[in-house]
């Protein structure tokens, strides 16, 4: 991997990234409510079950079918993947979550310098470009290899999924850090074992879209969603 490719890698899955992160629990906090998950084992199966069952199987086929339309000038296979990847949310929160995060990288991708502006024009003729879709050009304008683009997104999504676990179970920062292991590991595996080429073939978590609707009617809670 080329060092500038690794930095903005780096700066794209930075924590100081301005997207908004922190304020979604994609579901977590819902699960965190209902003592579903109420320590650490009960927190590392939950996220590596999200990973086994919705990242490794969806959402990742997803970003690399976005990547390479970028990378085609595809900009109309760009728009219905993304319009696809809005149709899988599981509630309007999830929806929302990603909808909100892709906007705010839109508009910091379209003030930093040297950022190609085909890319950043395709994006503003888009409504509602979702963050798997803004991500991928990110990742496409700065050269960074699919496979390290998976581990970068997987990692910013693994990362912010123990931190909410963190606040709300809570877990001690030990405890965090066992589970980063444990999942950086096997999100290393996955991507180097991966199918490049592979098509995403299930989005099916019905755990996650039962807590997710819950958690818009919540009666108390930290996250957006």
């Amino acid at each position: 991997m080329k060092s500038l490719a690794l930095v903005r890698l780096l700066q794209l899955t930075s924590q100081a990234l301005p997207v908004g992160g922190y304020s979604h629990s994609h579901g977590l906090e819902s699960a965190v409510e209902q003592r579903i998950v109420a320590d650490e084992e009960s927190a590392a199966n939950w996220i590596s079950d999200m990973l086994d069952f919705s990242m490794k199987t969806f959402e990742i086929p997803r970003l690399l079918n976005l990547g390479r339309a970028w990378t085609a000038g595809d900009f109309a296979a760009v728009r219905l993947l993304n319009d696809e990847s809005l149709a899988s949310r599981e509630s309007a929160e999830l929806r929302a979550a990603s909808v909100q995060m892709g906007y705010s990288l839109r508009v910091l991708l379209s003030v930093l310098p040297d950022f190609p502006a085909d890319i950043v024009d395709a994006l503003r003729t888009m409504a509602e470009p979702a963050l798997p879709c803004v991500w991928s050009a990110a990742a496409t304008a700065w050269r960074i290899e699919p496979r390290d683009s998976i581990l970068g997104y997987l990692w910013s999504w693994a990362e912010n999924q123990v931190l909410v676990a963190m606040k709300t179970v809570p877990l001690g920062q030990s405890a965090g850090q066992r589970i980063l292991q444990n999942l950086g590991t096997r999100m290393a595996r996955f991507a180097e074992s991966s199918d490049l080429s592979a098509e995403p073939r299930s989005n099916f978590a019905p755990g996650l879209a039962i807590l997710s609707s819950q958690h818009e009617i919540q009666y108390s809670r930290l996250f957006r969603s």
